[in-house]
């Protein structure tokens, strides 16, 4: 998903600075403030992006950076946070491709053949994702369903 920001946003370096630091988190690194920074700056990039697959873009980036400080409320709301970037980044493309093609199943197939057993394990302690958020939700929704199987 991130092409699709940089294409319309050449020169905002938010989502890909974003992305970047969460890679450097799941591999092990530190949750620093830099980590929490770089979520809020590439969700300001979402602020500031200039069509919706970018918006839905960098809002991804910004939910993979921000995954690392989850709370411990066990809230269904803590699902957006911990699937947010998937459902983005299926959105975005989505949005790129056209509403009339349903494109979102390749992508959130990818993303639960991918999830690490962490991911499933946490999501079991939580309520299931919420109702509404129109088509986000939906996609929230799926994915979740699809991980608890």
């Amino acid at each position: 998903m991130l092409p699709l920001f940089e294409e319309a946003h050449p020169a905002d370096p938010r989502p890909r600075d974003a992305l970047e630091a969460a890679d450097a988190f799941a591999a092990g690194g530190r949750r620093t403030n830099i980590l929490r920074q770089r979520a809020w700056a590439a969700y300001r990039a979402a602020q500031d992006a200039t069509s919706p697959a970018a918006v839905d873009a960098a809002r991804a980036a910004s939910h993979a950076a921000a995954a690392a400080y989850l709370h411990p409320k066990a809230s269904a709301h803590q699902v957006k946070h911990i699937l947010g970037a998937a459902a983005h980044a299926a959105r975005a493309e989505e949005l790129a491709c056209g509403e009339e093609q349903p494109v979102t199943a390749g992508t959130l197939g990818w993303a639960r053949l991918h999830a690490p057993a962490a991911v499933t394990a946490v999501l079991g302690r939580l309520p299931a994702a919420p109702p509404g958020g129109g088509r986000m939700g939906e996609l929230l929704r799926d994915l979740d369903a699809a991980l608890r199987d």
